[in-house]
């Protein structure tokens, strides 16, 4: 039977092996991409709003912090 000690090192020594594994895909499809020609990096690109819209929405937040303020002095 194995010790609780004995669990911990195998789940470790089985994770660096993972990790060595894990890191040999990456360097491989990033080997592939670069090839290829293909972009791994994808950008997220912030909403754009209109000034009408960014109107509206700080409007909408100053009701919601006046109801807010309004309850707190009660």
């Amino acid at each position: 039977m194995s010790t609780p000690t004995q669990v911990i090192h195998q789940l470790k020594a089985q994770r660096s092996r993972a990790e060595r594994e894990i890191e040999k895909l990456n360097l491989a499809i990033h080997a592939l991409t670069s090839i290829d020609g293909m972009s791994t990096i994808f950008v997220r690109r912030k909403p754009h709003f209109s000034k009408a819209a960014l109107a509206r929405i700080a409007a909408a937040q100053r009701a919601r912090w006046a109801k807010i303020k309004a309850g707190q002095k009660k």
